[in-house]
């Protein structure tokens, strides 16, 4: 509930900062609706609703501060330098970036640097607060005479940003990015000048390198060879040798940092200084087996002189704690964030467990007894009100979705089928309302617009609509309430039904499909620093910001579990991906569950918004203690268990607001207990116990709180030590001994493996829970069923033929990196050709086999263009998929017919400088 209940409460501080399956979307010109299977949606924009709005023409042409270099596609939105594009505030340049480690802040003169390492801090420790690192300029990297009357986009990549500043006959272009300590300028029409707020001082300036300190810290810039910086005063200037580019980088010195150790930094690098970085990208794999989560961030540079590759690289917490292959450098930077540690090359991997999710906590405690007959009247009492809806806008619709769908998952459990059925029938009929539109409807309709690329409910809320904020928020709910629906009614959920506007709903808050260009990719994902962003622009002094983390993991649970009940592994582990990212980066940013990353003096452990530039305990619609900790905690649902994941944590943020508050909570009582209960179960259940009538907060039940809350003191813990081969899967722990908990959504048996060596032997439909505690129930077989693409041949998908077969490949770039590596299931190691085309690896299936599909993960370096071929003999080779010069890299998955005994990738373009190289390259056949 992020940046869509501003009312009152923004402390002074902040005030004063702020100052500072494919759906297919047809053609529609009239109000008729565009059909999505049985569903649809309308692109005439319902009477009375609003589009997005900003400066100028905005709200009509997205693209009206963006150059023609820029990709095309739809805009991204949602992202740390939104208001260099999305402008509403200052509509010439834009609120300051926050890059980290580095903040930015165009202007007339250039492009100006902020590199602040102390907190402001405002508030108290007892009472509303922020930390923040504010923008604070000391150096401005301009061209002489230049006088730029607006900032334009010229250009982006998953976490980067290019810029267009020109006027009085001079442009600059800067490009900036997340990690990046140094920055790249190209100019024309003068000389380039630096120009600093007070006399700065050299401590080295030698040739085509400048070391010098203005407030407090110390930078280094780089002129072409054969150029020289002359410092006088507040003005460094070079010609650049008239060859047009400079790259300036701020070290992570301190004060006691000596001269030598200056000079040794800029030293390690100047090697990467003229590699000016063009392009960033994300891969990542989920390996089910291992239950991993592998992330690679690559980076692409390109030489303005020499030959060199990579650039200077400076990670947050929650990537350098999972780094993987690397070292870093000894230094670290400050950020808003914590420490920053630094890497020199071209990409950095990362490796992180996935600990499950399930669909909700099982009946261990309350199914039996007098606790079963508490829940039950619980439950009897939802009967003809299970989504007790608060409104009829997106968000509280949501709301209302995401509480019938707890109370459908607990009464199927219980089997209380008239209890569930209802549930499901509010579900389904809602649902269905907003996934249809006709003429002239101007409630519960989506509405899709083709220049921002966006799908809008109507009623929006909170700037869901002028600001495109909270999508995931709100969408997460819907998309959730229909996960629970497929497992009970997959026929609903069938792209020829209501499956395809799901869909669309999960690409507009985060297109898991990058070659989907309707929407932007990960649109509210803030793919570096791990987590989401509320607002659609931006706007503000302290950068973006977002506060209801918890209804971010909403969102990503709710692509598990429709992915799982639908069949589709592509939003499924999507959905892995972002929530496995963001438990990290929720506990590093948000719960400082190490007490690493806040500043020392600023007295809380805990922030409920995380901006831009820091922090603050404080919500943009309440003062109350209990409001400004649970926001963060809501919906509590079978994905939140990651807020357990350090229980120490859980007390001291509860005692915390106990403290602040002066007293146990009076308000949202319920969502607070069921946190305390993954910290400390037994005292959440006598506060529970004790408290006698409460108000529900507005998306919760008393049967849902009293549900978990009596499961986890039977349950203990969350156990984060062991994992499962199956995504619907969770231990526990209590005094020691575990309990294992595996969900079965699908109508034939399964048998889970736990990374201890437990098995857990699941019926269809039934959840099970085994060891310390033992259960079994449930009856949702609809699950893991639904087609989202028709098979490509008769005999379906197909099964995995390739895994542990012969490989063959043209070339290895080094040991440990060879061809069998591409097909032993292991998404953490692959195979990389050298440095040249063509390029090829093949595999050998054993005998002839009528294949289906063959899926490539490519690591950074990647084929721009390849074929996938297929021999009888592996002699003679005919072509089945030519790609040609369209390949992104990322995941890529090709549909194949006929029959064959070798497939190869042939390679002929690469993406990169480097090879070729593949996590995976899988080839499915019939038996």
């Amino acid at each position: 509930m992020e940046s869509k209940r501003l009312t009152s409460l923004i402390t002074a501080a902040l005030v004063a900062i702020g100052a500072g399956s494919v759906a297919v979307i047809a053609g529609v010109s009239s109000a008729s609706a565009a059909p999505v299977g049985a569903g649809s949606y309308t692109e005439t924009l319902p009477a009375g609703r609003s589009l997005p709005t900003g400066c100028g023409s905005l709200s009509t042409n997205p693209r009206q501060y963006v150059t023609s270099n820029a990709p095309g596609g739809a805009v991204p939105t949602n992202d740390w330098w939104s208001s260099l594009l999305y402008k509403r505030i200052d509509c010439q340049f834009s609120t300051p970036l926050f890059a980290g480690p580095a903040a930015y802040k165009p202007g007339a003169g250039g492009m100006g640097l902020s590199y602040q390492t102390d907190a402001a801090i405002s508030g108290s420790a007892t009472g509303t607060g922020e930390y923040h690192y504010p923008y604070a300029e000391h150096v401005r990297v301009g061209v002489d005479g230049l006088n730029a009357t607006q900032a334009l986009v010229d250009g982006w990549s998953d976490w980067t940003v290019s810029t267009s500043l020109s006027g009085g006959g001079r442009t600059l272009r800067a490009t900036i990015g997340r990690g990046l300590p140094l920055s790249y300028y190209q100019v024309t029409g003068g000389d380039a000048v630096i120009t600093t707020t007070g006399p700065a001082t050299a401590w080295s300036n030698s040739g085509s390198r400048i070391g010098f300190s203005i407030g407090g810290h110390d930078y280094v810039a780089w002129a072409p060879t054969g150029a020289t910086w002359a410092l006088s005063g507040t003005t460094i200037r070079s010609n650049l040798a008239g060859r047009g580019y400079l790259s300036v980088a701020v070290l992570p010195t301190t004060a006691s940092t000596s001269t030598a150790d200056k000079i040794a930094l800029a030293d390690r690098y100047t090697p990467f200084a003229h590699n000016h970085v063009t392009g960033s990208r994300l891969s990542y794999s989920y390996n089910q087996g291992a239950s991993t989560v592998n992330t690679t961030y690559a980076l692409t540079t390109t030489a303005r002189e020499g030959s060199g590759t990579g650039t200077v690289i400076a990670l947050y917490p929650h990537q350098w704690r999972y780094l993987t292959g690397s070292t870093p450098l000894a230094q670290s930077y400050i950020s808003p964030r914590g420490a920053m540690r630094i890497l020199t090359g071209t990409q950095f991997s990362t490796s992180m467990k996935y600990t499950g999710v399930l669909p909700e906590i099982p009946a261990v405690g309350d199914s039996s007894g007098a606790d079963l007959t508490t829940i039950t009247n619980y439950l009897n009492a939802e009967l003809n009100n299970p989504a007790d809806f608060r409104g009829d806008d997106t968000y509280w619709t949501g709301k209302g979705l995401g509480r019938a769908a707890r109370v459908a998952e607990i009464a199927d459990q219980l089997n209380l089928t008239a209890v569930r059925d209802s549930a499901l029938t509010v579900i389904r009929t809602r649902l269905t309302d907003w996934f249809t539109a006709s003429a002239g409807k101007t409630s519960r309709v989506f509405y899709y617009d083709r220049n921002w690329g966006t799908l809008i409910g109507y009623p929006a809320s909170y700037g869901s609509d002028q600001e495109l904020n909270d999508h995931h928020f709100h969408y997460g709910y819907f998309i959730a309430a229909a996960a629970t629906l497929a497992k009970f009614d997959p026929n609903w959920a069938t792209a020829g039904r209501y499956g395809g506007m799901v869909d669309l709903l999960i690409r507009d808050a985060n297109n898991y499909d990058r070659n989907d260009t309707r929407f932007p990719y990960l649109r509210d994902f803030d793919i570096y620093e791990g987590h989401d962003w509320a607002s659609g622009h931006g706007s503000f002094g302290a950068g973006n910001n977002q506060e209801s983390s918890s209804e971010g993991q909403n969102f990503a649970n709710a692509l598990i579990q429709w992915g799982q009940a639908t069949g589709n592994n592509a939003v499924r582990d999507a959905g892995i991906w972002i929530y496995t990212t963001q438990s990290a980066a929720i506990n590093e940013y948000w719960f400082d569950v190490r007490n690493e990353n806040f500043p020392a003096s600023w007295g809380h452990n805990y922030s409920a918004i995380v901006w831009g530039s820091g922090g603050a305990y404080a919500t943009w619609f309440s003062g109350e203690h209990e409001m400004i900790v649970g926001i963060n905690m809501l919906p509590i649902t079978g994905g939140q268990f990651y807020l357990g994941d350090y229980p120490a944590a859980v007390r001291n943020t509860y005692a915390e607001m106990v403290r602040n508050k002066g007293s146990e909570p009076t308000l949202w009582r319920d969502m607070l207990w069921q946190y305390l209960a993954l910290g400390d179960p037994d005292g959440a259940m006598s506060r529970l116990r004790a408290a006698g009538n409460y108000t529900p907060e507005e998306g919760e039940s008393r049967a849902h709180t009293f549900h978990w809350i009596r499961n986890l003191q039977a349950l203990g813990q969350v156990d984060t030590t062991v994992t499962a081969n199956h995504p619907l899967a969770k231990v526990f722990s209590k005094s020691g001994a575990k309990t294992y908990v595996a969900s079965n959504i699908t109508n034939a048996a399964q048998t889970v493996t736990f990374s201890d060596g437990r098995t857990l032997a699941l019926p269809a439909g039934k959840t099970v829970a085994s060891g310390a505690t033992n259960w079994t129930g449930g009856n949702a077989t609809g699950g893991g069923t639904t087609p989202t693409d028709p098979p490509p041949t008769g005999c379906g998908e197909g099964a995995l033929a390739s895994q542990g077969r012969p490989v063959t490949v043209s070339s290895s770039e080094a040991a440990g990196f060879e061809g069998a590596l591409a097909v032993d299931g292991n998404a953490g190691t692959r195979w990389s050709s050298t440095f040249a085309d063509p390029q090829w690896i093949q595999v050998d299936l054993g005998s002839s086999r009528t294949l289906t599909r063959a899926e490539l993960t490519w690591e950074a370096a990647y084929g721009r263009s390849y074929r996938v071929e297929t021999s009888a003999n592996g002699t003679t080779w005919t072509p089945a998929v030519t790609v040609s010069g369209t390949g992104t890299g990322g995941q890529a998955s090709h549909t194949l017919s006929g029959d064959a005994r070798y497939v190869r990738m042939y390679g002929t373009e690469r993406g990169t400088p480097y090879g070729y190289s593949l996590w995976e390259f899988k080839v499915y056949a019939c038996s």
